[in-house]
């Protein structure tokens, strides 16, 4: 299960229920929003759908617990073309 609330303006604070709970904070620019997203999701849709992308390659424990969500694509350079889809 992925629970996200909106801290501010640029952070989001992500809760993952999995084999255990943990709790990440990302952080989404307006300009990394409309970059992946061409504005045509929610940003929550955006880092929802980020973190589907990173639970299917690892677990909830192994995601870094701090973030700025275009680190995504250092670690899978296939994200971007992925998440754009």
């Amino acid at each position: 299960m992925i629970e996200i609330s909106k801290i501010d303006e640029e952070i989001f604070e992500v809760t993952l229920t999995k084999d255990s709970i943990t709790t990440h904070r990302v952080k989404l620019s307006s300009k990394v929003y409309k970059k992946l997203s061409g504005s045509k999701i929610s940003e929550i849709e955006l880092i929802k759908k980020s973190f589907e992308f990173l639970l299917e390659r690892e677990s909830n424990e192994s995601i870094l617990r701090e973030f700025n969500l275009e680190i995504i694509e250092t670690y899978f350079p296939e994200y971007p073309i992925l998440i754009q889809k």
